[in-house]
């Protein structure tokens, strides 16, 4: 909780973190690829189970599970990255998100470890110009031989293609 208020003071005087402190991530793997998110957003890690489909909802919304008493909507980020399909298995998890007041989940193939990284191992995202699309992107990671693509899942599950949080919220 002091950790989270700490931050929370850095980014309303700065606008970033990165020049201030060390930052936690959650990371994550999709694919060959590793990514990942700041940990507090993080509220638990599932095992994938089963959920409940909703009629109409983009590919990429799963669906919804019953989280203690709270409905959750899921979102498969390998549908949602145009990465392929999915094949869920032992290592296949659900990372449960509180992102701005929200309960949310997304399905990874699997959660490698939580790593903190100084801002001389955060990088500006590349200019892609308009080939790729890097708006979610904080940046990218490295640590040893590893290159992390850093998201913003605030910015991500805010998006009007997704419709997750409200827009007013920021």
């Amino acid at each position: 909780m002091m950790q989270e208020q700490a931050a929370n003071i850095v980014t309303e005087s700065s606008g970033s973190i990165t020049s201030h402190m060390a930052n936690e991530f959650l990371t994550f793997r999709l694919g060959g690829e590793e990514y990942g998110i700041e940990i507090l957003k993080v509220q638990e890690i599932r095992g994938y189970d089963s959920i409940t489909q909703i009629a109409n909802a983009p590919e990429f919304i799963k669906g919804v599970v019953n989280l203690r008493g709270i409905i959750v909507p899921i979102i498969d980020m390998r549908i949602k990255f145009r990465l392929g399909t999915a094949d869920y298995d032992r290592f296949t998890v659900v990372i449960i998100l509180n992102v701005a007041g929200r309960v949310m989940g997304i399905v990874v193939d699997g959660v490698s470890d939580v790593l903190t990284l100084e801002a001389e191992q955060m990088h500006p995202t590349p200019e892609f110009g308009s080939v790729i699309d890097t708006e979610y992107i904080m940046g990218l990671g490295t640590v040893e031989e590893r290159m992390l693509i850093l998201i913003d899942i605030e910015k991500l599950m805010g998006s009007s293609e997704m419709g997750l949080i409200d827009q007013t919220i920021n």
